[in-house]
């Protein structure tokens, strides 16, 4: 009997510590986990708010952690129907003032108080504040997007909930609360992070008090808060330096149409700036207007896109010659031109009698289909390799891997010749070029991209911080140096003069990949760094569509580096 006893007791205990194990976790989930959204529906229900800012929202920022969208703040009239004694006079008043119809504010006005997207003529401006109607108020709401929004690419942009099915994909990959028609990121770093970017309480609001039966408290009059604290949004901070990137966009803006430019800081993975054209603007008003129309390939990002690369691959090629011994600097090789056989070169008449280092300054093709022939496919697949050209993975910016991308392919049969000056099988990235080049700026270590630091909180503090693989050898120090050398000559006397930089010194490499169909048109490129000596910034400009890489892509990487050099 005692021993029944004994167990009943152990049961109970047991059943009791687990109800109240429940209860707790319960009360947990309530007060913190779930805390915030309760406790916005319940000023919902007791108020009328408008909030003060465009979207509930954290930031995608600069390594500086300044917005990249150009957020501003702007007086917007915000309406409180409530407040109004004859509320069809007053809002016939307001149209009349902005212009509108006054039948779209009776509409609004029915589902509570609201603010007008309007920019102010000074004349609107100077009527509201002298007599407004009643219930009208001027105040500062923050917009997201400001007239130059950077990186749209990188950003991504926003949407709403368009379907049943990518509403129940949100609501079971997060914690927060999502309903049909909320704004979410649609694309880029909006879609990568919508979970820690996505907000559950304004951070700026307007707001009168109701009682019980919905009537406003008159006492209390109008609470306006421009610094609550909204926890669970994050900022997602980036490696990019908004300075930068202004240059790069102001640049491409005028001599880029379509193609891509890449700026890494030389001796890191991390990716300074990071643009592609055509852009597009992401603001919402203006990313309707193109997705409507879908004009042109606005929305790719050729940053991250494959293309053959041409010449610039040499810088493979010659970086392993050199590392095995295939080659000497002075030795000469024998330029027949266009009557040379299997690949022709660039120059009609062809170079004759070149030395090895002349032929990389001046990109010789048939010199470079024998360095191919003399290391084979396996050698120039793990050279190819070693420089990061079969990595598409770029830190912190999870995008899908381009299947066509198959260095192997080099070691099929008819392949090798071709693929030896950057043409046939090879394919490759701008991020994946920069990081090649960024290979002999840091001494022979490959680093691998980053573009994400991590995700901070409202403070700036990182609550996670993104880091990057350690740095693996691609080459010796020795064919680095040698590499550099090869790379000065060619914007000295080579095929890149239009890349030299004269003030700090510059080096790189042009390539020029063929277009099918394209009436002479190439891809033109041009990779290299700048100061010579001690590479601050690496740089690769591709232009879809140029002439060659050093008449069309050179000078856009010249204007680029001297003006990020005054920095």
């Amino acid at each position: 009997m005692l021993e029944l006893r004994k167990k009943r007791m152990i049961i109970s205990c047991w059943a009791m510590t687990m109800a109240f194990a429940l209860i707790t976790w319960h009360l947990y989930n309530i007060q913190l986990v779930k805390g915030n959204s309760y406790a916005l529906r319940a000023s919902r229900i007791r108020s009328h708010e408008v909030v003060l800012e465009e979207f509930m929202r954290g930031e995608i920022t600069d390594r500086n952690q300044l917005p990249l969208s150009g957020g501003y703040f702007a007086n917007r009239v915000v309406v409180f129907p409530k407040l109004m004694q004859d509320q069809q006079k007053e809002l016939d008043q307001l149209a009349q003032t902005l212009g509108q119809n006054p039948v779209d504010l009776y509409k609004k006005a029915r589902n509570g108080a609201f603010y007008l997207n309007l920019n102010l003529t000074s004349e609107q401006l100077k009527s509201l504040q002298t007599a407004p109607p009643e219930g009208v108020f001027l105040l500062p709401v923050y917009m997201r997007y400001g007239d130059k929004p950077l990186a749209s690419h990188i950003t991504g942009y926003l949407g709403k909930i368009s379907s049943r099915e990518q509403f129940e994909q949100l609501q079971k990959n997060s914690t927060k609360n999502y309903n049909l028609g909320d704004w979410v990121g649609q694309s880029g770093l909006e879609y990568f992070y919508e979970q820690e970017l996505k907000g559950t309480y304004p951070q700026r609001w307007a707001r009168i008090a109701l009682d019980a039966m919905g009537r406003v408290i008159h006492g209390e009059g109008l609470a306006v808060n421009t610094s609550a604290v909204d926890p669970a949004r994050r900022n997602v901070v980036t490696t990019i330096d908004r300075n930068i990137q202004q240059v790069v966009e102001s640049v491409m803006d005028t001599r880029v149409e379509s193609g891509a430019v890449i700026v890494m800081k030389a001796g890191s993975g991390d990716i300074l700036a990071m643009a592609s054209r055509p852009g597009y603007d992401p603001s919402p008003s203006m990313v309707g207007r193109s997705l409507a129309s879908r004009h042109g390939d606005v929305y790719v990002d050729h940053c991250i896109s494959i293309f053959q690369p041409g010449s610039v691959f040499k810088v493979v090629l010659a970086a392993a010659a050199i590392d095995l011994g295939k080659v000497d600097l002075d030795e000469r090789f024998t330029c027949l031109g266009a009557n040379a056989e299997p690949v022709r070169c660039w120059l009609d008449g062809g170079h004759g009698r070149i030395a090895f280092h002349q032929a990389f300054a001046e990109s010789c093709n048939p010199t470079f289909v024998e360095i191919g022939r003399r290391l084979g496919a396996n050698s120039i697949i793990n050279y190819a390799e070693a420089f990061g050209l079969s990595n598409q993975a770029i830190a912190g910016y999870p995008v899908k891997r381009d299947k066509r991308q198959n260095l192997a392919a080099i070691g099929e049969k008819y392949n090798l010749a071709n693929s030896s000056v950057g043409q046939g099988p090879v394919l490759v990235t701008p991020v994946q070029v920069t990081a090649m080049m960024n290979v002999i700026a840091s001494g022979g270590l490959y680093y691998a991209p980053r573009l994400v630091t991590g995700v901070a909180d409202e403070q700036g503090c990182f609550v996670r911080v993104i880091g990057q693989p350690a740095p693996t050898r691609a080459i010796s120090v020795y064919t680095a140096g040698v590499m550099k050398k090869l790379l000065r000559e060619v914007t000295e006397t080579g095929v890149g003069t239009q890349a030299r930089v004269t003030q700090w010194g510059s080096a790189g490499k042009t390539g020029s990949a063929q277009l099918d169909n394209a009436g002479g048109k190439v891809d033109a490129w041009f990779s290299g760094y700048i100061p010579a000596d001690r590479p601050k910034y690496v740089i690769t400009v591709l232009v879809h569509g140029g002439s060659s890489g050093g008449t069309t892509a050179a000078p856009v990487f010249k204007e680029i580096a001297e003006k990020i050099m005054q920095f």
